[in-house]
């Protein structure tokens, strides 16, 4: 189980979500696994936080402005009911004790769990090509969120690829570039099916990132899909 850790905040992050996307984050209406990448980088983004609060503190004035909804004479009582089932629901709907679940992967020195990840587990490190290895991360209660961590060695490269669907990238350590641009640690990045790149981590360090994907990859190279297919890409 990944647990509680120190955060370190980058000197420099260039690259952030959108307000659309923090906007949905706010609200609840993103998928878990973006959700989880979006979180992840507000705690390395104190300018993304302020616009987060600020975003959070504006839907709340315009929900008030909202007119009021129309309820049941007997909806107060109905809830009332329902907690008291729930006081006395039997032994048998308590809650379940944590499972022993597996270490996360380590880190190279100077990069850090973020607290976003606390009570998910991820697996070792697994190979999947030359300089390249993943770990996949599995949400508590939403099995189905495609998430998981990318190492890439320095130099090295993911093979050409576009998105059917929308693809969160969260720097953790190190820094790539994709063509369009630089991304260096706490940087974000958000790729759909426009986006059509080939991240090449860059010289002197490894790279170690979050992604979640809704939908799947779609590499240009058939070796690069079947291995994009064989690690849920």
């Amino acid at each position: 189980m990944l647990t509680t850790v120190q955060t370190m905040l980058p000197p420099e992050i260039r690259h952030h979500p959108a307000d659309e996307l923090l906007l949905s984050f706010v609200a609840s209406a993103l998928p878990v696994g973006m959700r989880l990448v979006v979180a992840t980088h507000l705690e390395l983004c104190p300018a993304c936080r302020a616009r987060a609060t600020m975003l959070r503190t504006l839907g709340g004035v315009l929900l008030e402005d909202q007119p009021e909804a129309p309820m049941h004479e007997d909806a107060l009582a109905r809830a009332m009911a329902r907690i008291d089932v729930l006081d006395h629901a039997p032994a048998a709907l308590a809650p379940i004790a944590p499972r022993k679940v597996t270490a996360p992967p380590p880190l190279p020195a100077g990069a850090v769990w973020p607290r976003a990840l606390v009570g998910c587990t991820a697996t070792r490190w697994r190979w999947i090509a030359p300089g390249m290895r993943w770990s996949k991360v599995t949400v508590p209660d939403a099995p189905e969120a495609n998430v998981f961590l990318l190492r890439i060695g320095a130099g090295k490269y993911l093979p050409q690829h576009t998105h059917r669907g929308t693809e969160l990238t969260q720097i953790l350590y190190g820094r790539f570039h994709d063509g369009r641009a630089l991304f260096g640690p706490g940087d974000f990045d958000a790729a759909d099916e426009e986006v059509h790149h080939q991240p090449a981590v860059q010289d002197g360090s490894e790279c170690i990132c979050l992604a979640a994907v809704d939908g799947r990859l779609h590499f240009d190279g058939f070796m690069a899909r079947w291995l994009g297919a064989l690690v849920g890409m």
